[in-house]
């Protein structure tokens, strides 16, 4: 892909996989550059949440978990458009209490009410996600990445720190997430589901794919255990983009950036990675993380996107200006974006994370 090919008349299609806050990151930043790139944006969303809300949800209703859909439709939403902001902000207002026996409303998120009642009114989550698009005036669709409510469980090694060399099986998405011990494998539940048509057909059709940030066992990886989605997101011609997270969370406790490439590599072989970008300040290992993108065959980038306060959390300006170079497909021959900002595009500083 040239500089010159994103003007080539048609939008470029851009499908962002993941789940609640680094799958956001990314949308807010792709949402940035959608006008000025012309991206066509399309965020395919995990549906293995169990906990909170969604969880609830989930179990007295029997539909999709609806909160990491939520969010990712609030992500592309335009803040400077004050009725889609109001909209996204309702959207996320969260009902006080925390006795749900008393007030069977606390703790749920309006958004998810609203997706709930769409899902059952419409009997289909894909027309209904397009509704709340609509509704909100997201710069991008909102897919599921399987019609199927899905369970996430995970063989872990010393959950129990009394007790490090014993190996148990953590089952649910939260679970799995605040597990104490070191995952080593990960599945869904029931095996081999079937992903939802829409998000095949987007993958089929995609100029990049873009993989991360998040959670990499319960957000990122989950899209490599549907045979089907793993099969198209293998077989396209798409370039695949991996942004890194900034700092390590209890499921990934003891995983460098290196290791994140290669459970990716374990859950896909054979996968071809174009570009994996990182912040250098959140890289401890240079080498084994070039090694580790080489052996994807990709090139690394570095890039300053955390939030200038030095959290953990991406800058979504930061990161739409790291992302606005490797989209334009200035950086495939390997750049250090802390050094150079490939032609000095910059879109300036946002203390806002994602």
């Amino acid at each position: 892909m040239s500089a010159e090919w994103a003007g080539n008349g048609r939008p470029i299609r851009v499908v962002a996989f993941g789940g609640g806050r680094g799958l956001s990151a990314s949308l807010r930043a792709l949402r940035l550059l959608r006008a000025e790139l012309d991206l066509d944006i399309t965020a395919v969303v995990t549906v293995g949440d169990d906990g909170g809300s969604s969880g609830r949800l989930r179990a007295e209703r029997g539909g999709l978990p609806p909160g990491d859909l939520r969010q990712a439709l609030v992500a592309l939403t335009d803040p400077s458009d004050p009725v889609a902001r109001r909209l996204a902000d309702l959207l996320q207002f969260r009902f006080s209490g925390t006795d749900r026996q008393a007030d069977p409303l606390a703790g749920h998120a309006v958004g998810n009410l609203l997706l709930c009642g769409l899902m059952e009114q419409t009997g289909d989550v894909v027309l209904a996600l397009d509704e709340a698009r609509d509704m909100i005036r997201a710069a991008g669709r909102v897919l599921p990445m399987s019609r199927t409510p899905l369970s996430i469980e995970a063989t872990v090694r010393g959950d129990d720190p009394a007790r490090p060399d014993q190996v148990t099986t953590v089952r649910g998405q939260h679970a799995v997430a605040v597990s104490r011990g070191v995952v080593d494998d990960v599945r869904l539940l029931p095996a081999e589901p079937v992903a939802s048509a829409e998000a095949i057909d987007a993958v089929g059709s995609a100029d990049w794919l873009v993989f991360g940030p998040g959670s990499w066992f319960t957000s990122v990886i989950p899209h490599l255990l549907l045979p089907d989605l793993a099969a198209a997101i293998a077989a396209c011609g798409a370039r695949r983009l991996v942004t890194l997270n900034l700092a390590a969370e209890l499921e990934t406790a003891g995983l460098s950036l290196p290791d994140h490439l290669r459970a990716l590599a374990r859950y896909l072989p054979g996968l071809r990675v174009d570009v994996v970008l990182a912040d250098g300040r959140a890289v401890g290992d240079p080498i084994g993380l070039q090694s580790a993108a080489e052996s994807l065959r990709a090139r690394v980038v570095l890039a300053p996107v955390a939030v200038a306060d030095g959290g953990p959390r991406h800058d979504p300006i930061a990161l739409a200006s790291a992302l606005h170079e490797v989209l334009r497909g200035r950086v495939l021959g390997g750049h250090d974006l802390e050094r150079s900002r490939a032609g000095g595009h910059d879109l300036g500083r946002s203390s806002a994370g994602g």
